[in-house]
């Protein structure tokens, strides 16, 4: 962007403009913008003088028509309303952190919920992107690693940012966390609480990065000088019900486990409800940890420790990558890594003696 003497911008003034001129990032100009807490104060000064010398106003009606592709980013999510599925706290958080990079970014917001299970899945995306024209799809787990899912879309020529894939792919870019350090991070704590037995529970084989979490589980295993009993571990499919049915099975046992770590929240409530039936005390006779860290675990009775899986800012970081590179000729390539963090939380203590 070009400007006249006495600063008046002769063109509307774009989130770039303003980061080149602060010399910060675009992702620090959105926090600015809506007023995040968690920028410093000399760096929030310098952007608010960006914003004041060139007059920078997000206008989400404002649309670039001589485009190919319209200044529009889209979250394409497996809708959760079809079948017994987690809960839908994810899908809010990846949409919060994708409306915060675009709220800023004078860009729209659209939402596709769609079925992965659907043989015409493809078709739907493709008319989705024939009439909405977005500049670029945030594509979330599971869908992110379905090859024909993917396909469909890099058909199109459409920029693309694949959310925990759990591979992989030189092709797309993708934003993942750290699933098997952190799990790892989260067997070895519930073996510094003197547990021994420690099961597991399974997610969604279609999940591929809920798998990594399996992985992180056995490294912690042996990082803690623990061997893998395979009576411990249970499969589950993400839901409360599968939970609750693993958790009443491994309780059953001749020689139960004093820790259950569930790969997500919802199977680890469902974890805590068996114990409750079964009158096992949590975390008395039985500590229980999960993933996530969905709006129920801080909900339950115990309060659910848990990981906090970052949707939030990898949601944004995807989109903000879709935003930063719609200039260039060339799609955005490579992963990034968001890191997760433990929250301990009431329903984990030390074994029974």
């Amino acid at each position: 962007m070009r400007a006249k003497a006495g600063n008046e911008p002769t063109t509307r003034a774009t989130i770039d403009d303003v980061a080149e001129l602060a010399g910060v990032s675009i992702k620090t100009v959105s926090r600015v913008v809506n007023q995040e807490p968690n920028v410093r104060d000399a760096t929030r000064t310098k952007v608010e003088k960006a914003i004041a010398r060139l007059n920078y106003r997000p206008n989400l009606s404002a649309r670039n028509l001589a485009s190919p592709r319209s200044r529009v980013i889209a979250l394409v999510y497996d809708d959760p309303s079809a079948y017994e599925a987690p809960s839908g706290g994810f899908i809010l958080r990846m949409q919060d952190g994708v409306l915060r990079a675009c709220r800023a970014a004078d860009y729209r917001f659209i939402i596709h919920p769609c079925h992965y299970q659907s043989p015409a899945i493809g078709q739907e995306l493709k008319a989705l992107i024939e009439h909405a024209r977005p500049q670029g799809i945030v594509l979330a787990a599971p869908l992110s690693n379905m090859p024909r899912i993917v396909r469909a879309i890099s058909s199109t020529g459409t920029p693309l940012v694949r959310l925990s894939p759990g591979t992989a792919n030189d092709d797309q870019h993708s934003v993942c966390t750290n699933d098997r350090e952190i799990s790892a991070e989260m067997t070895r704590y519930l073996a510094s609480l003197g547990h021994r037995r420690i099961a597991f529970i399974k997610g969604n084989v279609q999940h591929k990065a809920v798998g990594h979490r399996y992985w992180g589980y056995l490294d912690g295993l042996k990082e803690s000088g623990l061997s893998l009993d395979e009576t411990l571990v249970e499969q589950g499919d993400n839901s409360f019900g599968s939970g609750e049915a693993a958790g009443r099975r491994l309780l059953a046992l001749k020689a139960p486990p004093t820790a259950i770590f569930a790969a997500n929240d919802d199977m680890a409530a469902g974890v805590i409800r068996a114990a409750a039936l079964l009158g096992v005390a949590v975390p008395g006779r039985l500590s229980v940890a999960g993933c996530d860290d969905i709006a129920l675990a801080s909900q339950l009775c115990p309060t659910l420790t848990t990981i906090r899986q970052p949707l939030e800012a990898m949601a944004e970081h995807a989109a903000l990558a879709l935003i930063r590179d719609s200039h260039k000729s060339e799609q955005p390539r490579g992963a990034d890594i968001v890191p997760a963090t433990i929250r301990i939380r009431e329903s984990t203590g030390p074994a029974p003696t």
